[in-house]
């Protein structure tokens, strides 16, 4: 019978099998699962890489900056804002711009205000949403949507500018009638999610920082605004689910 082995060659071997198996694990991980992780994280959620960051006016000018995407089919987004208590704008027309005008004239709120057309990806906004302030129908919240070509998790993503209207005056770039926006964007930016938080809408909240890389600029109408950088992602409720 061979005399058993000194406890100190004994460590040593466990602590070399330790080793082995916490660099095979390390291995396993660093190079097999991580990997596979983050593959599938970008198979499901859309990359934001190459989106814009501003809109465009009809002349071509640099618009509001973008601050806000969402997650959702079409009914999802409707249903979202609506649930927020958030209303269609009219399209601009002859009559709409008249209304306006009387309206602020006599100070009475409006809550389907027509908002002027900026445009992404070649084509003005596909749904335009506000939400009217009690007794300053020359101030609103209002945010414009784009529904984009990527998907997330198999379901639609829109990009969108969520802005907050200061008051009518003519625009330091055109001279033309205009709402003037307010320069903290992220405020309101934040104020929708909020809502749509308290309307029991969101299904999960995600952010992407650095998104703006300039953190000043001026839109269409001359107005400075001021970010702190992050694109906000906001996975809708599925149309039909239970708050």
């Amino acid at each position: 019978m061979s005399p058993p082995a000194p406890p100190s060659y004994r460590a040593r071997h466990r602590w070399a099998w330790i080793t082995i198996v916490a660099v095979g694990v390390y291995g396993l991980a660093a190079y097999v699962i991580v990997p596979l992780i983050w593959r599938t994280y970008e198979r499901r959620h859309a990359d934001y890489t190459d989106s814009p960051r501003l809109t465009r006016t009809g002349n071509g000018i640099p618009g509001d900056p973008l601050n806000i995407s969402l997650v959702g089919s079409d009914a999802d987004v409707v249903r979202a804002l609506t649930s927020a208590g958030w209303y269609p704008a009219d399209p601009i027309t002859f009559h709409s711009s008249v209304r306006i005008a009387v309206d602020t004239l006599f100070r009475r709120p409006d809550d389907q205000a027509p908002v002027s057309n900026l445009f992404l990806f070649g084509r003005k906004q596909d749904l335009a949403f506000e939400k009217p302030v009690d007794g300053r129908p020359k101030q609103r919240h209002h945010v414009r949507l784009w529904r984009t070509e990527k998907s997330d998790e198999v379901r639609p993503v829109w990009i969108g500018a969520d802005t907050y209207d200061t008051g009518v005056e003519l625009s330091r770039t055109t001279g033309q009638v205009t709402h003037h926006i307010g320069p903290d964007i992220d405020v309101e930016r934040d104020f929708l999610i909020a809502d749509f938080q308290r309307a029991h809408r969101v299904s999960a909240l995600r952010w992407i920082d650095d998104f703006h890389p300039q953190r000043t600029g001026r839109n269409g109408g001359g107005d400075p605004w001021q970010t702190d950088g992050r694109l906000a992602v906001v996975v809708l409720v599925d149309f039909g689910a239970k708050p």
